[in-house]
């Protein structure tokens, strides 16, 4: 069928943005306590550790339910299968900051968030495909990958100036009001489909998350995907889990420490938009992937061995861009190249790479440290080395067939 016989419409921009806003809201909760450590501690009388488990709870439910939320986001479609992560996000967001006071309920209410996260993120590519053509399909998956860095960003940023203007108990209500708001404007705004399909079917049909288990291995290009995913989400929840303790014995402060992973943040995001757009532009997946990782490996390098402050600031900006850019392109690519398994399925493992790697590498950075220096100066080399393996899996990689296919046969 020719470009023509296919529409688009503008509708697809308010499913994204309200896809956006649930996500961004979803790591908001979830990422609520990392810049607030010490208060939280003394508010609930609890060590840095039991506070620690509030976010790191949120990677073990994902092992857990990440392929369950991908069965039913394939199964029953958008409104369903994001739906219920939206409800558990409404709901025990709104539950949180209705008990603020007890640690327990707040844990309780934490590992409910943490239920709905993998509906809502698994569904990245899934809102992409059945929404926007082929052309844009990076650019929309970027922006929704945009929408969890913007959820964090926002999350250290204003959660210590909330606790210092309303205490801890007033911001988990704010946040319980807004995640109930997010909740609302989804089920309200959100469609299952177009009234017409933006592409061709054999961009769109996918097989089930059930038979896609049986699919998803054999495609060596999938395989060599999850080992880079597994990883550069892992170097990344490392870094930035470990950063004060990573600069602190080369002599910069806490401070310091916090505007650099600040400027990862902010540099990821602006990595999510860039490059996406380019990988549309140039229709080209794999070299965007390769480039990504050798920026991310370079800058890596300069994180471990600077000790001037501006070029911390350069490291971890730059860090920041090439990592996380990579990842949009990633979920895009993984989502074509495994065809016909759903996006659902594909995206979800690559998320779930991301969240075994993460657990092992933060222990991991946290057990090879210098016992007499608290040093992280070895255990980022291996990271480092780490990062050239994935640089080596990326030059492996094939493109994409679906950007491959003959100019007839692509849709608008």
């Amino acid at each position: 069928m020719p470009e023509k016989d296919f529409k688009v419409y503008g509708y697809r921009w308010v499913m994204l943005g309200v896809y956006m806003f649930i996500t961004a809201v979803n790591q908001l909760l979830w990422i609520t306590f990392a810049a607030i450590t010490s208060n939280a501690t003394q508010f609930y009388g609890v060590s840095d550790l039991k506070i620690g488990i509030l976010s790191m709870c949120f990677m073990i439910v994902y092992l857990i339910i990440s392929i369950p939320a991908s069965y039913f986001i394939d199964t029953y479609g958008i409104r369903i299968g994001i739906g219920i992560g939206v409800a558990f996000t409404g709901v025990f967001g709104l539950l949180r900051g209705l008990v603020p006071s007890s640690y327990t309920l707040v844990l309780l209410s934490q590992i409910g968030i943490a239920i709905g996260q993998p509906f809502i993120l698994n569904a990245i590519t899934k809102v992409a495909a059945r929404w926007f053509p082929i052309k844009e399909r990076a650019t929309a998956s970027g922006l929704g990958t945009l929408s969890m860095y913007l959820g964090i960003f926002i999350a250290m940023i204003l959660t210590p100036f909330l606790v210092n203007w309303s205490g801890i108990k007033g911001m988990l209500t704010i946040y319980g009001i807004l995640s109930a708001v997010a909740a609302i404007t989804f089920f309200v705004l959100a469609k299952e489909r177009p009234l017409t399909p933006p592409c061709h079917s054999y961009q769109e049909e996918r097989a089930l998350a059930v038979d896609g288990l049986k699919l998803i291995f054999r495609s060596r290009n999938f395989n060599w995907l999850m080992f880079i995913f597994f990883i550069g989400l892992g170097v990344f929840n490392g870094v930035t889990t470990w950063i004060e303790n990573i600069v602190y014995p080369r002599g910069f402060s806490s401070e310091q420490a916090g505007i650099t992973g600040g400027l990862m943040i902010i540099g990821g995001i602006l990595g999510a938009l860039i490059i996406p757009m380019l990988s549309d532009h140039y229709k080209r997946r794999t070299i965007f992937i390769i480039i990504s990782l050798a920026g991310a490996t370079l800058s890596l390098a300069g994180i471990t061995f600077a000790t001037d402050y501006w070029l911390l600031l350069v490291s971890g900006t730059a860090f920041g861009f090439f990592l996380l850019s990579s990842g949009p392109v990633g979920f895009q690519y993984g989502a074509e190249i495994t065809y016909p398994v759903s996006e659902g399925t594909s995206n979800g493992f690559l998320i779930l790479m991301g969240q075994i790697s993460g657990i092992a590498f933060i222990f991991g950075m946290d057990s090879f440290k210098s016992p007499a220096t608290g040093s992280m100066t070895k255990p980022l080399i291996l990271l480092i080395g780490f990062m050239v393996l994935s640089f080596l899996a990326a030059l492996r990689l094939r493109e994409s067939a679906f950007l491959n296919r003959p100019a007839e046969d692509q849709t608008n």
